[in-house]
């Protein structure tokens, strides 16, 4: 068992009704109070503080014999103290969090922070060469039967072995990017990379091929230094997202971890670039001024559009620089896009928040039907949202009173029949015990109770991105 070297307090969790006072908009002032008092390190926001390992756990329900393998999740979780009134949700070590799964069994949990070389001092661990100096807290993937954790901005990713202890970086990668998408007809990873420390005026479309060796960089100059912290793919376009938050020199000069602001004079764009292309074949489009973090997918439709389904903010750090929730909240639109007039029809999917959005993973980068999203509510994060893109028809899998929840992860099943004929999973916190468990849907019908509950002694802290990942993927 490892523990941090500081302990940082832990409480209920602050509803976001607090926060966003039932408005879109929030005024600074009002901001100030909740970030003095910490809300990105209270509650279920806060860091957990020790390494556990469970092999007991109670299981309600059945799990499927068929999963197989692990589902696993990244998130900041700071290891030192910090500042609360200056704390990033999205700045801290990275710790990893999965269960093991097999023939019906849950057969561990584990949670271990992503090392790096600052940790592994702290703890008085050995030092490992391939250590980097911070520990990417984003997402966790696997790609070429190996394992690993991503962050945008400047860091390759850490491999981590099956129990989840880190391996190291691998240098290959370069700089990467935390939302990577992958092909599910070649095995290539495509990505926008950047690094504002080192770039400042291009960021990189990478390719990776199925072997983990690189196949492609390509550097694409932008006006300023945009957070592009994901992507989107198509068969023949890798998408680029250029919105208006940039790279801040006024922030960075104050010394603020996290030195990326809403830039109003930034002109929100999506480039179309042309997968065997150059930097100077990328088709522009304008887009009304706006943030998103996650697409949900894109593709091209029978004339010849680029569909690319999003979550959208009106404003995004503007006045609330500590996090994503304070200056608007995400609705779901669909932007089509006409590479030949450079013309974008914005519409308006569902006005719910919702955010974390996930799809049949084999149909990224082809026209799907089916959209799994969190919803953001009074409470946080209380359900998942089943999304039908064809008919616009939507389901809802409440996870009760008191209980907030994680991003769908959408698994198909082995016999599925239909593009929604598989699994969602995800970890859901309860507030009343202060613990987490895993929960296993059924796709096909939100109405039903879960499947299955694989219950921890434990609380999976509100983190990013995860997978799931079968063992079947690491032969």
């Amino acid at each position: 068992m490892t523990t941090r070297r500081t302990l940082l307090k832990s409480g209920l969790a602050l509803p976001l009704t607090s926060l966003l006072n039932g408005c879109s908009q929030v005024n600074e002032e009002d901001l100030t109070t909740f970030y003095e008092d910490g809300l990105y390190l209270s509650g279920n926001f806060g860091p957990v503080e020790i390494e556990s390992t469970v092999t007991e756990m109670k299981v309600s329900g059945t799990i499927p014999e068929e999963l197989s393998g692990r589902f696993l999740r990244n998130g900041p979780n700071p290891f030192s103290e910090v500042n609360p009134s200056s704390h990033h949700w999205f700045i801290g070590d990275g710790m990893v969090h999965g269960i093991r799964l097999e023939e019906g069994r849950a057969d561990w949990y584990r949670n271990r922070w992503v090392r790096s070389t600052r940790i592994v001092e702290a703890l008085g661990e050995a030092v490992n060469g391939r250590m980097l100096t911070g520990g990417p807290n984003t997402n966790v993937i696997a790609h070429a039967g190996r394992v690993w954790a991503l962050v945008e901005s400047g860091t390759a990713p850490s491999e981590l072995n099956y129990e989840l202890d880190t391996i190291g970086h691998d240098s290959g990668w370069g700089a990467y990017s935390a939302h990577p998408k992958y092909d599910p007809d070649k095995g290539e990873l495509h990505a926008i990379s950047y690094d504002w420390a080192n770039y400042r005026d291009h960021v990189k479309y990478v390719v990776m091929g199925a072997d983990a060796k690189l196949v492609k960089s390509l550097d694409i100059r932008l006006s300023g230094m945009s957070m592009v912290h994901d992507m989107a793919l198509t068969e023949h376009y890798a998408i680029i997202f250029d919105f208006p938050v940039t790279l801040s020199f006024v922030a960075l000069g104050l010394g603020s971890d996290f030195p990326f602001r809403w830039d109003e004079k930034h002109q929100a764009r999506l480039g179309l670039l042309p997968r065997d292309g150059r930097a100077e074949d990328i088709i522009w489009c304008n887009v009304s001024q706006c943030y998103a973090f996650h697409p949900v997918n894109a593709y091209e439709d029978e004339s010849g559009n680029v569909v690319v389904d999003i979550c959208r903010y009106d404003r995004m750090f503007a006045a609330d620089t500590n996090g994503p929730f304070g200056d608007s909240l995400p609705r779901l639109d669909r932007w089509t896009v006409n590479p030949k007039t450079q013309n974008v029809s914005e519409q308006i999917i569902d006005e719910r928040t919702q955010e974390f959005p996930r799809c049949h993973p084999e149909l990224n980068s082809k026209p799907y039907q089916f959209a799994y999203t969190l919803a953001v509510g009074d409470r946080s994060f209380p359900g998942v949202y089943k999304q039908d893109m064809k008919t616009g028809e939507s389901s809802m899998f409440n996870f009760g009173k008191g209980r907030h929840g994680g991003e769908p992860v959408f698994v198909p099943k082995q016999s599925g029949t239909s593009e929604d004929d598989g699994y969602l999973m995800t970890f859901v916190y309860d507030e009343t015990s202060n613990t987490s468990e895993l929960i296993i849907l059924d796709a096909l019908d939100l109405n039903q109770e879960a499947l299955a509950r694989v219950h921890l002694p434990v609380r999976v802290p509100y983190g990013f991105h995860g997978n799931w990942i079968a063992d079947k993927s690491l032969i």
